[in-house]
């Protein structure tokens, strides 16, 4: 039987990640009758009960109201919680404050990011490497702005400094800049004067900057306080919402850890919440109603602390395990994540085929644990950089969002793996 798409439908490349899970169930992944598997790849937080973090949501009621479409920019109310949430965790004392006009509900971070891209004009687009391997298809899929790629060097730590950034933004013609800070795979975060360096320029230059914040509550490189724990959001330097051309993207995927129900927001100028409020009308219709509405419960500043402060604790731990472990092995990270859910390892050091992303991820897998090659995170839209002989193609991710035992027992199995591997 021929299963060929018609000619009319062009092949769609995965993404990374989705490419990693497809071949782990080319191997038996997910099936019951296969021993547990260790998924060190995954994307998304453990989501189950963690010790003094708020009681998970086990119940939705389903209002009468709920059986209609939602507004496509999203339930008001949600609406307010966000502007509220904002206002009070990131800009007290601020006299700008963000206003449920200045916020639009979407289905997802893809859902938010696909508005975007689709709102956004003829321009040159900015995005740095390595960075998220969704924004790959993303930058391709909308042909009216030109990506632009700005590679990060692993010598000086994904660095980069005002100076040249402002040179960049000048000598490319960037309009719009795309991140993601806390940085994934990297985990650098850009943050206090930095950060506020960085956006005092894109007001200086008109150049919109695009903060994708999901993993903004896994801070790890400074220290909260007993009324606040570390996070990180460029809207504390926003000195007015309605001018500065700065975005942010944020959900409960990462920070709340409920990746499942697929609600998300962006934040930014008014007229910004309008073009990708018209974007989701044809793009999407707008996101799950009675998702929204649940959302009011957990939307709030006192609900996101004590998520954070539990979440760290807990990740904390796990991320001391995985980066010690590694570090052994014979992974060379770099320098410490600052933040994220995840540990970006040099695989040079070790034998080969082991010292290579492509060769780690499909032995690996022989031993049942999944990793992402760091060639995923070297986004080429359009593929108009030759080939895949990628910059960072010795590298891997690892991700110690599942639980303890699980991060545990598949940092044991590469050790076996590589001890096997030295021995042959």
């Amino acid at each position: 039987m021929n299963h060929s798409a018609p000619q009319t439908i062009r092949e769609v490349p995965k993404t990374g990640v989705i490419f990693v899970m497809a071949e782990a169930r080319a191997r038996g992944y997910g099936a019951a009758e296969v021993p547990t598997w260790c998924n060190l790849g995954q994307g998304q937080p453990e989501a189950g009960p963690l010790p003094d973090a708020p009681p998970r949501i086990h119940d939705l009621k389903i209002d009468i109201d709920d059986h209609e479409y939602a507004p496509v920019p999203g339930l008001w109310p949600l609406r307010e919680s966000v502007a509220h949430l904002y206002n009070e965790l990131f800009r007290r004392g601020l006299p700008s404050k963000y206003t449920a006009e200045n916020v639009a509900i979407s289905g997802g971070g893809r859902a938010s990011l696909t508005r975007l891209a689709a709102a956004v004009g003829r321009v040159n687009l900015g995005h740095f490497l390595p960075d998220y391997t969704a924004y790959e298809e993303l930058l391709d899929l909308f042909r009216v702005f030109h990506p632009i790629p700005i590679p990060l060097d692993p010598h000086q730590g994904y660095a980069y400094s005002r100076e040249k950034l402002r040179e960049e933004i000048l000598g490319k013609g960037l309009s719009v800049l795309l991140l993601s800070n806390p940085c994934n795979p990297t985990g650098k975060t850009l943050r206090d004067e930095e950060l506020s360096d960085w956006i005092g320029i894109a007001r200086a230059l008109d150049c919109t900057m695009v903060f994708d914040e999901f993993y903004g509550s896994y801070v790890w490189d400074r220290p909260g306080t007993d009324t606040q724990p570390a996070m990180v959001s460029a809207a504390t330097c926003v000195e007015d919402v309605n001018k500065d051309p700065v975005i942010l993207m944020n959900g409960l995927t990462k920070c709340w850890r409920y990746p499942g129900w697929r609600v998300s927001w962006t934040v930014g100028p008014k007229s910004v919440i309008e073009a990708v409020g018209s974007a989701g009308s044809f793009l999407d219709g707008g996101a799950n109603r009675p998702l929204q509405r649940a959302a009011l419960d957990i939307v709030t500043p006192k609900h996101l602390i004590q998520e954070t402060q539990a979440l760290q604790a807990i990740f904390r731990r796990k991320r001391t395990e995985m980066l010690e472990r590694l570090e052994r092995l014979g992974v060379t990270l770099g320098g410490r994540p600052g933040g994220t859910f995840y540990a970006w390892g040099d695989l040079s050091r070790l034998p080969p085929p082991l010292d290579n992303g492509m060769g780690f991820f499909r032995a690996a897998l022989d031993h049942q644990v999944i990793v992402v090659p760091g060639e995923f995170f070297d986004i080429n839209p359009g593929h108009r950089r030759p080939g895949r002989a990628s910059r960072f193609r010795n590298f891997a991710r690892f991700s110690f969002g599942p639980d303890l035992e699980v991060v545990k027992e598949g940092l044991r199995r590469l050790e076996t793996l590589v001890h096997e591997v030295e021995n042959t």
